[in-house]
């Protein structure tokens, strides 16, 4: 484990216990800083800006959840508090209102230095990390890096929602054609009618109404990227006409004499199963050949439960940029999102923390904020108040599949990372029925 780039506050007023670990976090890498009593780091937090804080339950001035309550409008770091025996409760009671983990005394400074890790939000990816932490996304990502400057058709499958235009965004953002123009066309929300003469324009005169030449949508995007979602329900009429298109890099106006030449790539995506289109005759299969040069295929989020916590801090990030009184996300919050099957996927990730941020009550956003339709009359037990056993088995699943992403699946390496022996790896492994 490297804590480099880090900044560790620690509060602890037992001389041996801070200097104990002030010492290791600093071998370890981290930017630490020691303080003996609460009302120091109070007025010092902001200023220090810290990663994580290091809190005992027990301080001469004040209690670590006084610390907790009297610095959340300074900072959003996570607490890892450390509790004797009789302050277990309080521990509890704080995480649920989103401090992040405690330790009880006396523990390993290894026990420490996991936990401590396992709370850290990862650190900005220096390459790659732009689409997902899980290996399925940081594949495609690695794919659509290759495909960048090539100019090959790319078609991207999957469920809907799982953020298939997001990928080809990203394929575009990292051509050597990043400055002209990106043009989305949804071929399933524009009438059969005039499908034809939004992608391919038409000529004044070529029909009633038509008053003027209007620039289609394969015009408009230049040379930069054509992306066509929802292919599949192109009616068969226009799907001859695309290819055409992609064949001879012409675009025909309707009404139009001379053909103009077609300059950007085209990407497309769907939903459907196109081969099975193909069989029914609703799609053509010249078409299905053309497109598919390059298939590539968005899993949906349900099978990379790394990403979730991921894109869920991204979305409150990037929804609270004018300032908000959240913050941040609870651990709590967390679970409960990625123990959720998501049949919307991606968009409906995002649209749950949109209303959370809108509507949550407290400072941290809680399952209930997530998750309205769970909240239960009073009296009945809370749906998502896991016991400490299975949030903690939750995390350390999360942390081995990021160590097993980070060391390509290699046991030994990722055990060094997770600093545990290779056979309580495996143990741990076949425990949560994680295959190599």
């Amino acid at each position: 484990m490297s804590l480099e780039h880090r900044r560790i506050a620690i509060v602890e007023d037992d001389p041996i216990m801070g200097e104990s670990l002030f010492q290791r976090l600093s071998i370890e890498g981290g930017t630490v800083r020691w303080w003996k009593d609460g009302a120091s780091i109070s007025d010092e937090v902001a200023r220090f800006d810290p990663d994580i804080v290091v809190c005992d339950i027990r301080l001469p001035d004040c209690s670590g959840e006084d610390v907790f309550r009297d610095t959340t409008d300074k900072t959003a770091a996570p607490f890892l508090f450390i509790t004797g025996h009789g302050d277990v409760d309080q521990a509890v009671r704080l995480m649920r209102a989103g401090a992040g983990d405690y330790l009880t005394k006396p523990f390993q400074m290894d026990t420490f230095l996991a936990r401590l890790d396992g709370l850290l939000r990862p650190a900005q990816q220096k390459a790659g990390g732009v689409l997902g932490l899980s290996q399925g996304m940081q594949g495609i990502e690695t794919l659509l890096l290759r495909l960048a400057d090539r100019p090959a058709p790319v078609l991207l499958t999957g469920e809907t929602g799982v953020g298939k235009e997001v990928c080809a965004r990203f394929l575009h953002a990292q051509s050597a054609n990043a400055q002209e123009p990106f043009v989305a066309v949804n071929c399933a929300a524009i009438p059969d009618d005039l499908l034809e003469s939004e992608i391919f324009g038409h000529e004044r005169g070529a029909f009633s109404g038509a008053v003027g030449r209007h620039l289609g949508y394969a015009e408009r995007a230049e040379g930069g990227t054509l992306f066509l979602d929802e292919i599949g329900e192109m009616p068969l009429k226009l799907q001859g006409k695309l290819l055409r298109l992609l064949e001879n890099r012409e675009i025909d106006r309707v009404g139009g004499v001379a053909p103009v030449p077609f300059r950007a790539r085209v990407v497309t995506a769907t939903n459907q199963a196109l081969p099975k289109a193909v069989a029914e005759g609703r799609f053509r299969e010249d078409l299905l050949y053309r497109i598919n040069v390059v298939s590539v295929e968005v899993p949906p989020l349900r099978d990379r439960p790394e990403d979730i916590p991921w894109l869920m801090h991204r979305f409150f990030d990037a929804l609270t940029q004018d300032g908000t009184s959240l913050r941040g996300i609870s651990s709590l919050a967390e679970e409960a999102a990625i123990s959720h099957p998501w049949p919307g996927n991606v968009r409906e990730l995002r649209n749950r923390v949109e209303r959370a941020v809108a509507l949550a009550d407290g400072h941290w956003i809680a399952p209930v904020d997530l998750f309205p339709e769970h909240q239960v009359a009073a009296g009945a037990a809370p749906a998502f108040v896991a016991s400490l056993a299975t949030a903690r088995d939750a995390a350390e699943r999360r942390e081995i599949l990021r160590a097993l992403d980070a060391t390509r699946g290699q046991i030994g390496d990722a055990a060094k990372l997770l600093l545990v022996s290779r056979t309580t790896l495996w143990e741990k492994m076949r425990r949560f029925g994680l295959g190599t």
